[in-house]
C-alpha cells in the first residue's frame, strides 16, 4: 500500500508540472512570433518615389454634381426672369395718398414701379441667380474626384468635377500643396490648399483613400510657404 500511495503521488506531481510547462512554451512561442511578424509602418518608412502613377484618393459621385448643377441653372433662369420682369414690366403707378389709412397694408403704400424700387428688385434678383450659379460651379470645380501622385513622387494631379460633366485636371508640384487638417481628424471634408490658387480643394470624407500612408507622407503634409 505504501508503494502504491507513493506512486500515485509521483503521477499527480508529474501531471501538474507537465501542463504549465507546455503552456509557458506556447506563450513564449506566440510572443516571439508576434514580435517578429508584426511591424508598425510610419510615414517615414514610405517610399514616395513611386515607379508609376498612384491614386491617393477617389470619390465617385457624378450624379450628385449633375443634379446640383442642374438645380443651379434652373435657379439662375428663374431669378434672371424675375429680374428682367422687374426691369421691363413694373410700371410707375403713384399711390393715392387719400386712400391710405392705418389699416392699409405696407405693400399698398409702396409704388413698386418707382425707379428706386424697380431697379433694386431687378438687381437683387439677377444678383441672387448669378451668385447661386457661381457658388455651385465653384464648389463643383473645387471638389476632388481623383488625387493622383505622379511617377517619381514630385507632382500631384488634381482631377475635379466640372459643371457640364467633364473632368478638370491640374498638375502641381508636391511642395505647393498644404493639407489644412489631419486626415484622421477630418469628419466631412479635408481641405487642401494649392499655392497661388484661390480657395481650397476639398476631399469628401465619404470617398476612399486608396493609399493612406502614401497620402499622409505626400499630399497630406502641412507645409508653410
Amino acid at each position: 500500500m505504501t508503494f502504491l500511495s507513493y506512486a500515485s503521488r509521483i503521477l499527480r506531481q508529474g501531471v501538474s508540472l507537465r501542463y504549465p510547462l507546455s503552456c509557458n512554451n506556447c506563450t513564449n512561442n506566440v510572443r516571439n512570433l508576434t514580435s517578429k511578424s508584426v511591424t508598425t509602418k510610419t510615414i517615414h518608412d514610405v517610399n514616395t518615389n513611386v515607379a508609376k502613377d498612384v491614386i491617393l484618393f477617389k470619390y465617385e459621385n457624378p450624379k450628385f454634381y449633375q443634379y446640383m448643377n442642374l438645380f443651379a441653372v434652373i435657379q439662375y433662369m428663374f431669378w434672371s426672369y424675375l429680374g428682367v420682369f422687374a426691369f421691363t414690366t413694373l410700371r410707375d403707378a403713384p399711390v393715392d395718398q387719400s386712400k391710405i389709412n392705418e389699416d392699409t397694408p405696407w405693400y399698398r403704400r409702396i409704388n413698386l414701379g418707382e425707379n428706386k424700387y424697380r431697379n433694386t428688385l431687378g438687381a437683387v434678383a439677377i444678383l441672387v441667380g448669378t451668385g447661386s450659379l457661381g457658388m455651385i460651379w465653384m464648389y463643383t470645380l473645387k471638389s476632388v474626384r481623383y488625387l493622383i501622385l505622379n511617377k517619381g513622387g514630385r507632382h500631384v494631379t488634381f482631377v475635379t468635377y466640372a459643371p457640364f460633366g467633364k473632368n478638370r485636371m491640374m498638375t502641381v508640384p508636391l511642395e505647393n500643396i498644404c493639407c489644412k487638417e489631419n486626415r484622421t481628424n477630418a469628419r466631412v471634408q479635408l481641405p487642401l490648399k494649392v499655392k497661388n490658387t484661390w480657395m481650397h480643394y476639398m476631399l469628401d470624407m465619404r470617398g476612399e483613400f486608396k493609399n493612406p500612408l502614401l497620402f499622409d507622407s505626400t499630399a497630406g503634409l502641412a507645409r508653410k510657404w
